[in-house]
């Protein structure tokens, strides 16, 4: 329905890819090497555990390699944001109860996130539940322990990765994370600290790519002139690749590069972290 206001081109560029195999939570649990520093919960979502499980498992192998131990609790679901971005507030606190439940009795140093508009509606499940009878306190507790896996990381001390990556990159952000959550400086730390990496920044890096939920969607000729002057501004850098932390911007980033003829290839950070740590054979994590 959302999309009959696209031409046939416009839908098929804004189709994620899919990765072969979903990551299902069935309370995994995935330990490092040697003794653990600490454990984790991750949160899974929607779009991270389908179309970019292949991400989500690039962030369990990243975690790993920082030496937590993991724990994809069962019985989670979508975080509701996209439910709070559309004012169905209802419907939204119905699927965050679920998560309330699945992740209050998680004995966890912080929930991981790896999606930037799922950690901004996550992170205000106190608010978003104050008034819940019997649960205002567990979501507060909740929503207190998340953390974006780039703000975990340079919080906790990460163990830079060894493993060269000979790309020039630029890094965009999402408005989810360096406005809603304030984390800016620590995805760049991040992918400073690769060998090889050579970080360069594009021209209005913290401005709206078109995204924004189902905007892009909903909105579609305002949402394209922002994903064009996006555009502009990562092709003007040189770089051979860029580098996000949020589904909804990776997508309108690929279809407009793809819109532009330059299909530069689109990468969440972690992945790029984790081609640097080449944990693949490793890790028990495929």
């Amino acid at each position: 329905g959302l999309l009959r206001g696209l031409g046939l081109a416009e839908r098929e560029r804004m189709l994620p890819p899919i990765a072969r195999r979903f990551l299902v939570p069935r309370g995994q649990v995935w330990h490092p090497r040697g003794s653990p520093r600490g454990r984790v919960a991750l949160f899974a979502g929607c779009v991270m555990s389908t179309a970019y499980a292949n991400v989500t498992r690039a962030t369990i192998r990243v975690l790993l390699a920082n030496g937590y131990s993991v724990v994809l609790p069962a019985g989670q679901g979508c975080c509701g944001a996209l439910h709070v971005h559309a004012g169905l507030l209802d419907g939204g606190r119905a699927l965050m109860r679920r998560n309330v439940e699945a992740f209050a009795t998680q004995a966890v140093d912080a929930i991981i996130v790896n999606a930037a508009g799922c950690g901004a509606v996550l992170k205000e499940y106190g608010h978003l539940l104050a008034g819940a009878p019997g649960l205002a306190e567990r979501a507060e507790a909740v929503a207190g322990r998340v953390r974006d896996v780039s703000e975990f990381l340079v919080e906790r001390g990460w163990t830079p990765p060894t493993g060269r990556l000979e790309r020039t990159v630029t890094y965009q952000e999402p408005c989810h994370l360096t406005h809603a959550q304030g984390i800016k400086t620590q995805p760049r730390a991040l992918l400073r600290s690769i060998p090889g990496l050579r970080l360069v920044e594009m021209a209005e890096a913290d401005l709206c790519c078109g995204s924004a939920g189902v905007y892009n969607i909903t909105h579609p000729e305002l949402s394209g002139a922002l994903r064009r002057r996006k555009v502009a501004n990562i092709l003007a850098t040189g770089a051979e690749m860029v580098a996000s932390a949020n589904p909804g911007c990776m997508l309108q980033l690929r279809a407009g590069l793809d819109e532009a003829g330059r299909p530069l290839p689109v990468r969440h950070l972690v992945e790029l972290l984790d081609a640097a740590y080449d944990l693949r054979s490793s890790s028990g994590v495929h």
